[in-house]
């Protein structure tokens, strides 16, 4: 059963608190009262609300002191204030004690719905920064295992010198390469540490809902928009934002980004007036978007905007002697997290690492380590690894093309169709060539069609075409 969110009234007024009461739980709240303010921090030993309705004027102690003890108690409690009044001074110092909003007295249904949705989204926000805090002193520790390699040297000093700024950064490498960890490395070492880190994926959504994703959208600005929805960079506002894939964004949704990067302000969908924030962009690709500008798929004005200060990823192949370091990094985090105690790696296996190409850079590294943790034996990495560097298996006539097989009968003495003969040939090479790039990139479709050099939908349609799948 998904427990409800608890929503806290602290009203004198009966008629309110049960109208308040009835809209709570018509939203799907569970909604308990208070009718002053001593009696509300009392029940907050009892149980700890998800968000609080406060009314300012309270007999005894009044509003304002109740929220200023509320948040000695709870510091990341939301608290929605409620005043009749709505003098600019108490709603100032309502603010500056930590409410999260502010609304007069006879207030729109729709009003206190958005209040609620916005308290509940920022509140979420924050523990996901909370619990990304953790991480990040890992992944931070991590950027100082990177070995002694001149390449890595030269990571890590650009990342000291540019962390503290707020200079746009674009990190680039191969997939795996560890280009988050580098985002997050930056931004634990800025100014805006303290203030939320978010990440968004610009591959994992289509354009229309990445739009909105960012930018957040109005009520009525398409169908099921039923309310006002906040975008990511709203949420990243003094923060930080990692745009990942950047590269995969649709040209036109690119334009809204410019905008971003050139005046600090957008407009939500189905907005009429701008939102203006103060972000930090990092952004991120695995692909040459010198190619991508010169084919048009992506601005060559936003490039120039992002390309500020780029960070290139050496693959791991390029830093081998990064791996011993590596492996006891995450040795100790996954021991850590699963409860395990997997012993430091033999040489045997360590010396297959040292030997093996890595394909999918650090991101393979980590998995793979991950594994031996939680089956507690080094066996499975190694035959994982023998399979992945045996030769891809061949049709059964070798690469050598079967002229029978290709409809050419010599022996007839009769005409042969060359156009078809040609067509079957080409038709064999393609599908070899496809899934010998298949086997090299892991089936990683997406990085198989970058180097076929033809798109992600078209690789689907050849496969399918070929008969091709992973079981296969």
């Amino acid at each position: 059963m998904v427990e409800r969110f608890r929503v806290l009234v602290i009203d004198d007024d009966p008629g309110i608190r049960e109208y308040l009461t009835a809209l709570g739980e018509r939203q799907g709240y569970q909604v308990s009262v208070a009718a002053d303010g001593e009696e509300a921090l009392g029940s907050l030993s009892d149980s700890r609300p998800d968000i609080v309705t406060l009314d300012a004027v309270l007999p005894g102690m009044d509003g304002l002191e109740t929220l200023r003890q509320m948040k000695k108690m709870i510091p990341d409690i939301p608290v929605i204030m409620l005043s009749g009044h709505g003098q600019a001074r108490t709603i100032v110092e309502a603010m500056r004690l930590g409410a999260s909003d502010f609304l007069r007295k006879p207030f729109e249904v729709e009003e206190l719905e958005l209040a609620f949705q916005k308290a509940l989204e920022t509140s979420a926000l924050k523990e996901e920064v909370e619990s990304l805090r953790g991480r990040v002193r890992t992944e931070t520790d991590t950027l100082g295992l990177l070995g002694d390699s001149p390449n890595m040297k030269e990571v890590r000093e650009i990342i000291e010198q540019v962390a503290d700024t707020d200079i746009t950064v674009l990190v680039r490498g191969e997939s795996g390469t560890g280009k988050e960890i580098v985002a997050r490395g930056l931004y634990q070492l800025s100014g805006r540490r303290g203030r939320p880190f978010v990440k968004v994926n610009c591959a994992a959504l289509p354009s229309e809902l990445l739009e909105s994703e960012l930018f957040g959208f109005e009520k009525g600005a398409f169908t099921g928009a039923q309310k006002r929805k906040l975008g990511k960079f709203e949420y990243a506002n003094h923060g930080t934002i990692f745009l990942d894939e950047i590269s995969e964004m649709h040209p036109g949704l690119q334009a809204k980004l410019l905008q971003v990067l050139q005046d600090g302000e957008f407009s939500r969908l189905g907005g009429e007036s701008d939102v203006k924030v103060d972000t930090r962009i990092i952004a991120a690709t695995n692909r040459n978007l010198e190619q991508a500008v010169r084919e048009g798929s992506f601005r060559e004005d936003l490039y120039y905007r992002l390309n500020v200060m780029t960070i290139h990823i050496p693959a791991l192949r390029d830093r081998i002697d990064t791996i011993p370091l590596l492996v006891d990094n995450f040795l100790r985090m996954y021991n850590e997290q699963y409860n395990k105690r997997q012993p430091q790696l033999s040489d045997r296996t360590l010396d297959v690492m040292m030997n093996y190409h890595w394909p999918g850079n650090v991101r393979e590294l980590e998995n793979m380590v991950k594994r031996m943790v939680v089956l507690g034996n080094e066996d499975t990495v190694l035959q994982e690894i023998a399979m992945r560097e045996a030769p891809v298996e061949e049709e059964s006539s070798g690469d050598a093309l079967d002229l029978e097989a290709l409809g050419a009968d010599f022996s007839s003495g009769e005409a042969l169709d060359l156009k078809a003969i040609s067509k079957r040939a080409a038709q064999i090479a393609e599908k070899r060539v496809i899934e010998r790039v298949l086997h090299q990139t892991r089936w990683n479709r997406k990085e198989a069609a970058e180097r076929l050099q033809i798109s992600y939908k078209a690789l689907l349609y050849k496969m399918k075409e070929n008969g091709l799948s992973e079981g296969r």
